[in-house]
């Protein structure tokens, strides 16, 4: 593999995140223009790693091959189509009853915990050729909102980047090695990334990768200056932001203007 990691063992996604900051006046919230990553349009939006939710249960499909890892465990075949159809049916369990902040419900987290179990089984096998394919799906389960286990999401996404070599999924294995607290190969994966970006990516994609490298388990804490008032938010090791305390004025020289500036913490 590309960046061959220390033992078997081992959303998202990077949140590349833009500095303008826009302040909710009323309720006292701060809101970022943050999607998945890059917004709207950007390059994490472009590296799908979750099976789309088909409204079909597939639990006819996980008893089928819970039997068959039992009856043949040393069969990878069968691990790995485990672990896919425990990803479909999680998928579905997300699209009907995730919780108001987008993170997985108790069920949910279980169905992760099972398909990872899978996956962890099918590569203990050895795989002449681990699927690309399900390390690209599963990959997303293990950031904040779901296992929490970074450096799993390496070991999947190192095998995705041997098969699909993109900008954007090295920013996302960039920004889970910094997360494992893997140095070493944050920076390779990072350095990757800002090559194979777009020209007009690659200040901002640096920028804000050098950001999760700094913060890799969040606590960074940003302040807005809007209409006479200073607000402060903290940013989430998931992407997400919450409002600290309340707003306060802002100094007499101060003008009306929105600005940003950024302490950690």
């Amino acid at each position: 593999m590309l960046f061959d990691l220390r033992g078997r063992g081992r959303r998202t996604t990077v949140r590349i995140v833009y500095i303008g900051l826009a302040v909710l006046i009323g309720v006292g919230l701060v809101g970022f223009g943050v999607g998945g990553g890059f917004g709207g349009g950007g390059i994490l939006n472009s590296a799908s790693n979750n099976e789309g939710s088909s409204g079909v249960s597939a639990s006819g499909e996980i008893k089928k091959y819970e039997k068959l890892t039992k009856q043949h465990p040393n069969t990878p075949y069968y691990w790995e189509q485990l672990s896919k159809a425990l990803l479909r049916e999680s998928a579905n369990q997300a699209a009907g009853a995730a919780t108001e902040t987008g993170a997985p419900t108790a069920k949910g987290k279980e169905l992760y915990r099972r398909s990872s179990q899978a996956w962890l089984a099918y590569l203990a096998l050895n795989p002449k050729k681990p699927s690309s394919e399900l390390a690209q799906r599963i990959f997303g389960i293990y950031d904040e909102q779901g296992l929490n286990e970074p450096a799993k999401a390496v070991q999947a996404l190192n095998i995705v980047v041997t098969t699909r070599p993109i900008a954007s999924y090295y920013a996302q294995l960039a920004e889970f090695a910094y997360k494992a607290h893997n140095t070493g190969l944050g920076d390779l994966a990072a350095a990757k990334a800002v090559k194979l970006a777009p020209a007009s990516e690659r200040k901002r994609l640096e920028t804000e990768l050098a950001e999760v490298k700094k913060y890799p388990n969040g606590g960074h804490i940003y302040t807005t200056t809007t209409n006479g008032q200073v607000y402060k938010i903290r940013k989430a090791p998931n992407g997400s932001y919450t409002a600290v305390g309340s707003p306060t004025p802002a100094p007499a020289t101060t003008t009306g203007t929105t600005t940003g500036t950024t302490t950690g913490k």
